[in-house]
């Protein structure tokens, strides 16, 4: 992953590939954000006026790039848009600051060492800088013969290796503040760039065994307790939804339960992730055109699981579990059939209409489990259902909870840390549509309103008196356009930071 330094150099003198700056607009025109004064002096002053001229705009995205001035050590200037410039007294938007970062480090891919010149206004702004870096250099090639070979490589076939190191201007190396924000960008980026590996891996090569295999891993690396119920503790536990949807492949599911705890902790989190490593929906089987990105179905789990290594290390004062769901839902003459009933880990029946609505069976055993350990509060994150892609789009993912305030508060946190979130009800008429002849509850209702369908469904299998919150990530988890701000093509690791925001907030005694 690239490298992250905090530097006081000046920009004329500093040995770089480019100087990357911010622009902003205004009502008058193109300005230049602060933190590049000395770049625009070395302009005489006239830096705006020549990116105009180039048709530069401010507008969030976009990249002007222009030959250094006479006397820097960098050939080239980078020039990135901020959007609109904020009132007087006010900085920058923390996002705005992330996306512009993560957009310069993608165009620079290639470059060795690049200078970012950006708003750094107090300890925070690195962070977010060095985050949006992080993110936005990302880059998966493992399966690429320049990512086999190497660098070398890469730049024998005209590939670019993602940028190797940014040095952050302005900001403070000896100072504690400084110093913590950038290692908490670390942390997080290279944990959330973590589930983006696991979400682009294609299905081969990661099933429920393997996923656990790497949980595992992390877990030793990380100081962090692990367990995992293969099928026969599975049978054993009698966790009949996991078992249910695994029951079609070859590869058979498992239950990883990570546990972070820290001495200082007074308060607990259950953190829940769908890990479908592939959807193929089962005996109810997608159409053609819809299986191609299925691999992206743990995407979850992933967030889960780098949700909690990352608390880890942050050593922050909060317990922490992880629950990851794990099974690959396959069709063949052992699978869950429509019309089948499966006894669920909690002792209730469902009555299984469409084996492809089965994230919130392998969720709901998950859930009781979690719930077994009477945590503080429970949230699972899951690429659930197609319904909350048409509800919100592709960017925005839904909230669901039991309680008001804490779903309230769970949107909050997404939003800080700039994830797009909505939050959604939980309508009690639409309950009756999953009730069944059969058994207790069936595992579909209405068709509109399918993802609020879902979550009372998952509601169902929380235990009594204990706050919960369901995330919706079916549309963000997985950007099938082009690539936009910090976002790369593929696995996004959507739901990580929010997940890692709310333990933070929980330590602190902060959260609502």
């Amino acid at each position: 992953m690239t490298a992250l330094t905090l530097s006081t150099a000046a920009a004329p003198g500093l040995r770089a590939d480019a100087i990357v700056i911010g622009v902003a607009k205004n009502a008058k025109g193109l300005v230049v954000a602060p933190g590049a004064e000395a770049v625009d002096k070395a302009y005489d002053g006239r830096l705006a006026g020549v990116l105009e001229t180039l048709g530069a705009t401010g507008a969030e995205g976009e990249v002007t790039k222009l030959p250094a001035p006479s006397g820097f050590k960098a050939p080239v200037v980078v020039a990135v848009g901020l959007g609109s410039e904020p009132e007087k007294d006010a900085g920058f938007d923390a996002e705005a600051l992330r996306r512009a970062a993560g957009v310069a480090a993608r165009a620079l891919a290639g470059a060795k060492k690049a200078a970012f010149a950006l708003p750094l206004a107090e300890a925070a702004d690195a962070g977010v800088v060095g985050e949006g870096v992080l993110l936005g250099a990302y880059s998966f090639d493992a399966y690429k013969e320049s990512g086999r070979q190497g660098q070398d490589a890469a730049k024998a076939k005209n590939g670019k290796a993602p940028l190797a190191e940014a040095a952050l201007l302005g900001g403070k190396p000896r100072d504690k503040a400084y110093k913590a924000a950038i290692e908490r960008a670390v942390a997080v980026s290279e944990e959330l760039n973590r589930a983006r590996d696991l979400v682009n891996t294609p299905p081969n090569e990661l099933d429920p065994e393997a996923f656990a295999a790497v949980a595992q891993a992390a877990a030793k690396e990380h100081g962090i307790k692990v367990q995992v119920l293969d099928e026969k503790g599975l049978t054993k536990g009698g966790y009949g939804g996991i078992l249910g949807v695994g029951a079609g492949s070859a590869a058979g599911p498992r239950l990883v339960k990570l546990s972070y705890t820290s001495s200082k902790a007074t308060k607990s989190l259950a953190f829940v992730g769908k890990g479908i490593t592939y959807d193929s929906g089962g005996i109810s089987l997608k159409p053609a055109g819809h299986n191609e990105t299925m691999k992206c179905d743990m995407a979850g789990a992933a967030a889960v699981f780098a949700a909690v290594v990352a608390a880890a290390r942050l050593g922050l004062e909060v317990n922490v579990t992880g629950w990851l769901a794990l099974a690959e839902n396959m069709p063949s003459g052992s699978a869950t059939r429509p019309g089948d009933v499966l006894r669920m880990y909690s002792g209730k029946t469902v009555e299984v209409l469409n084996t492809d609505a089965e994230g919130r069976l392998v969720l709901a055993d998950a859930l009781w489990a979690a719930s077994q350990e009477k945590p503080d509060a429970i949230i699972d994150v899951a690429t659930l259902t197609g319904a909350m892609m048409l509800a919100l789009g592709s960017r925005t993912y839904g909230v669901m909870a039991n309680d008001d305030a804490f779903r309230a508060a769970v949107h909050e946190a997404a939003e800080e840390v700039g994830e797009p979130a909505w939050p959604m009800p939980l309508p009690e008429h639409l309950r009756k549509g999953m009730d069944s002849a059969t058994a207790d509850i069936a595992n579909m209702g209405e068709r509109m309103g399918g993802g609020l369908v879902a979550g009372l469904f998952l509601r169902e299998f929380v235990g009594e008196g204990i706050t919960w919150a369901h995330l919706d990530i079916a549309g963000p988890a997985f950007n099938e356009g082009g690539p936009f701000g910090y976002t790369p093509k593929g696995g996004t690791g959507t739901a990580v930071r929010t997940l890692v925001r709310v333990a933070e907030l929980t330590a602190a005694g902060d959260l609502g």
